[in-house]
């Protein structure tokens, strides 16, 4: 509960939040005695930067902790969206129908995966994608040619290029002025005809209806989204999309990496 949080905040000398609880300037403002906020986790953007900048506050987060839980989701979203696994299981499960012709997948190996965003994350998605015999783009201009040809993957210098080369594209950047709608429509138009898109990083970074329009007019084969614009997303307009693969923002969600976040942040405040 919102309210209980900002009356109990002004006797506080650190804020541990997670992404739910957004730490809004009201907060922050209450907090009279807050010297640190720690995030459990990678992104801050529930916590309002400017204002604990001007009040003199750190905000500090947990950004390793979850790196191999989030790259572990996306292998398994990748390899559901190629082989149609979760519908596949309902047909079955659920329906009872042996439809065999009706999920016809398509094979990593051999295929191109363009990775948006070389970081921790991306990088990791790269190794374990070349594992599977595909070849490895990445598009990432704060990243150093270095550090991905030693992984053997090759760095593009243009977005466009990697749109127009990629079988399978997955984003692994955070969410900024810079990446917000960096996928619409545009962009879309530019990449292959069936391919399949991946959003496993921060909702917004692909544009929500111009991704269902592409699944609905079938340009793109198949999506696989793991976080939405706003959340809790139950009403959210990619749900009615076709061979749309769906989860919960729970691409963090491991026993491993929350005990790896509370760990890190617990040390981080307290050394702040």
């Amino acid at each position: 509960n919102f309210e209980k949080v900002l009356s109990m905040v002004p006797e506080f000398d650190a804020i541990i939040t997670r992404s739910g609880t957004p730490v809004t300037k009201e907060l922050i403002e209450r907090g009279k005695k807050l010297k640190v906020i720690g995030r459990a986790g990678v992104g801050v953007d529930n916590i309002d930067i400017d204002e604990a900048s001007r009040r003199g506050i750190l905000v500090v987060n947990a950004p390793t902790g979850n790196t191999l839980a989030a790259t572990e989701h996306t292998m398994g979203m990748m390899i559901a969206a190629a082989r149609l696994i979760p519908f596949a299981h309902k047909s079955l499960k659920d329906e009872r129908r042996w439809d065999r012709k009706k999920f016809m997948g398509v094979e990593l190996s051999g295929k191109t995966l363009g990775i948006i965003g070389f970081g921790r994350i991306g990088s990791r998605v790269g190794i374990r994608a070349r594992a599977f015999d595909m070849k490895v783009i990445a598009y990432d201009p704060y990243i150093k040619r270095e550090k991905a040809e030693k992984l053997g993957v090759e760095l593009v210098n243009a977005l466009d290029e990697l749109l127009r080369r990629s079988d399978i594209i997955t984003v692994h950047t955070p969410l900024t002025d810079e990446t917000r709608n960096m996928i619409t429509k545009r962009e879309i138009e530019k990449m292959k005809d069936g391919v399949i898109l991946l959003n496993i990083a921060r909702g917004g970074i692909i544009n929500e209806e111009d991704l269902r329009e592409a699944l609905v007019e079938g340009k793109v084969r198949a999506a696989a989204v793991d976080v939405f614009t706003s959340e809790p997303a139950v009403d959210n307009p990619l749900l009615d999309a076709p061979n749309i693969i769906v989860t919960p923002h729970i691409g963090a969600n491991t026993f491993e990496s929350q005990a790896n976040v509370a760990v890190i942040i617990a040390n981080q405040v307290l050394s702040a």
